[in-house]
Formats: structure tokens, C-alpha cells, sequence
């Protein structure tokens, strides 16, 4: 009886074992194959999508309304805050002079608003009707975020030597939900002018051998902290 309870008991093993090795065995790598990344960090990467920023503005042969200014004004704004490279005023195609009056009149709104009119462009597109609203807008970007985890491949399948399939995906969705310019993504911004004020003073300390740091706070007595400020 014992040795046949030792047989039963060694058989449960080797079905254990045996599962455990099928399922290690199902699915396909985890990679999920494929062209494989430069490295393992750039499988995914932030990336950015077009899109427009517009609105439409009625004819009115007296010119813009206080509504429509307000609109132009608050478009503006947020043309100022995206760091587009232009905004465009859309007229309806044809000859219709209060139509074409009214997209100059817009363009004026603009630029009474705060946009520089140099990056104001005014062009026509094709309208089924020649009193058709005027088009002002902007070109946008947006973050791309990835979605993770939408499919997977065994993570104990790693027999080609590449990186999961899903490996730096969390990372770079969280950078694309967080930053706040997504033009950052294409170019790095220019950098801002040096302060030529500060360096002056510094280079006419090092002329005359002073001291060219600026001075440091006296700390409290008994304390280590700054002197409050009045």
C-alpha cells in the first residue's frame, strides 16, 4: 500500500509539472514578434497628432459684433498659449464684397486683440454660399498617448531576447498626459536671451579683482535660517 501511495503521489507531480510546462508554453512570445526596437527603450516613444483650433464667424454687413470680438479675443489667447505658426482667416470663395470685407474685418480683430498681424494669413475656401461664415482658426498638436496592455504575449517566452511588447508604455503614456505644450515633443524651445544686465556687473567685479558671487544673507544668531524678509 505504501509503495503503491508513493507511485499515485510521484504520477500527481509529473501531471503537475506537466501542466505548468503547457502553460508556460501558451501564447506567443513576449514580444509578440515582429520587427524589433533599435533598443528596448524606444518601443514606444512620444509622438504628437495634428489638429485645428477654428471657429465661424456670421456676416454681418455692420461689421463684427460685440460676441464676435469677444471670440476673436479669447481665440488669440489660446493661439498665444499653443505656440501655433500662424492663424488663418478663411473667406467664402466669390465675389461677394461684404463677405471679403468681413474676413478683413476679422483679420483687424485679431491683431486689436494682441496677434501679430505678420502671422496673420487670409485666404478663401470653397463655401456653398458666397455669404457663408468666416473661418478663423489655428493648427494644433495633441500628445499621443498609447494604449497599454491591450495585448499580451508570454512573459516567459523570452527566447528571442527582446523586450515585452508592453515594456515603456506606462512611462511614456504618463509623460504624453502631462506635458503641457505638446510642440516640446517636435523641437526643443529656443533658449531665452542671457541676462546682460547680471554679467555686466559680473565682468566689472573680475576687472577690478572683487569678488564676483553675489553676497550671501547673514544667517540668525543660534539658528540656520535666512534672515526673514520685512
Amino acid at each position: 500500500m505504501i509503495r503503491n501511495a508513493k507511485s499515485t503521489l510521484n504520477l500527481s507531480s509529473v501531471l503537475t509539472l506537466g501542466s505548468l510546462l503547457l502553460a508556460g508554453c501558451v501564447g506567443g512570445p513576449a514580444s509578440l514578434g515582429g520587427e524589433a526596437p533599435l533598443t528596448p527603450t524606444s518601443r514606444y516613444s512620444l509622438q504628437v497628432e495634428p489638429g485645428l483650433e477654428r471657429i465661424a464667424l456670421a456676416v454681418h454687413e455692420t461689421g463684427l459684433s460685440t460676441n464676435q470680438q469677444a471670440a476673436l479675443a479669447d481665440l488669440v489667447q489660446r493661439f498665444a498659449i499653443e505656440g501655433a505658426p500662424a492663424l488663418v482667416v478663411e473667406a467664402p470663395a466669390g465675389d461677394d464684397p461684404v463677405a471679403n470685407q468681413a474676413a478683413w474685418n476679422v483679420k483687424a480683430g485679431l491683431v486689436a486683440a494682441g496677434a501679430p498681424a505678420n502671422m496673420i494669413r487670409v485666404v478663401s475656401y470653397a463655401a456653398p454660399d458666397p455669404r457663408a461664415p468666416i473661418l478663423a482658426g489655428f493648427e494644433t498638436l495633441r500628445a499621443v498617448v498609447p494604449q497599454c496592455g491591450r495585448q499580451w504575449g508570454s512573459l516567459t517566452r523570452t527566447g528571442d531576447n527582446q523586450s515585452a511588447s508592453n515594456f515603456g508604455c506606462a512611462v511614456t503614456a504618463n509623460l504624453a498626459a502631462q506635458i503641457a505644450n505638446p510642440r516640446d515633443i517636435v523641437a526643443p524651445r529656443a533658449m531665452t536671451p542671457a541676462d546682460s544686465q547680471r554679467r555686466s556687473v559680473v565682468f566689472d567685479h573680475y576687472g577690478k579683482g572683487e569678488q564676483t558671487a553675489a553676497a550671501r544673507e547673514e544667517l540668525v544668531t543660534g539658528a540656520r535660517l535666512a534672515r526673514a524678509v520685512d
